[in-house]
């Protein structure tokens, strides 16, 4: 019983993520008629979307090749890292408001403001912190070596959030101090 109540909250966690995205961004979504997407943007979306499906599979599937036989301390470490990461994605998100742009289509809109208040006082990027937290965090309640891939996932957001922060050092006023003071996931960390 408590593994099915433990999969029910891993899977509602993730469709309330998604639908937080997915209202803010309509919310925010300006016309700009219709124009195809490039190829690498329909590629990345087209990824996250297997992704996120494979991952409901994995929640709704029995465990295949467990990390532990006894994963009690490993599902409760990895349900405290869900939520916390889940907090801090959607806490962002809202925070960050219509300065947001999804990770495959990242761009610098002209309105763009730099947001440094809540959590982006402490961190550059807390939504993919978050997103990653929820990721490892999931892995470890679902006692799944797949954990392992979340390293491939945190080198291909490090690497996007360097893109990122290079547009938005040339457009955005006073972004160069932001970096300064501010670290780029890990709260007080080097920056």
């Amino acid at each position: 019983m408590a593994t099915l109540l433990f999969r029910i909250y891993l899977l509602l966690g993730l469709v309330l993520h998604k639908a937080v995205w997915e209202i803010m961004k309509r919310r925010e979504h300006r016309p700009q008629g219709k124009k195809s997407q490039p190829l690498k943007t329909r590629l990345a979306s087209g990824a996250k979307l297997a992704v996120l499906a494979a991952i409901v599979v994995q929640i709704l599937a029995p465990e295949l090749l467990p990390i532990s036989r006894a994963p009690t301390t490993l599902r409760a470490a990895g349900l405290l890292l869900y939520t916390l990461g889940w907090v801090t994605a959607v806490t962002a998100r809202i925070q960050l408001g219509p300065n947001w742009s999804d990770i495959e289509k990242s761009y610098v809109k002209q309105d763009h403001a730099l947001v440094a208040h809540g959590l982006y006082r402490l961190v550059r990027h807390p939504i993919y912190t978050g997103d990653l937290l929820l990721l490892l965090g999931l892995e470890l309640a679902l006692n799944s070596w797949a954990v392992i891939g979340v390293l491939a996932v945190a080198v291909y957001v490090r690497q996007q959030a360097i893109r990122e922060e290079c547009n938005l050092l040339e457009r955005i006023p006073g972004y160069d101090q932001y970096c300064r003071r501010t670290a780029r996931f890990v709260p007080f960390l080097p920056r």
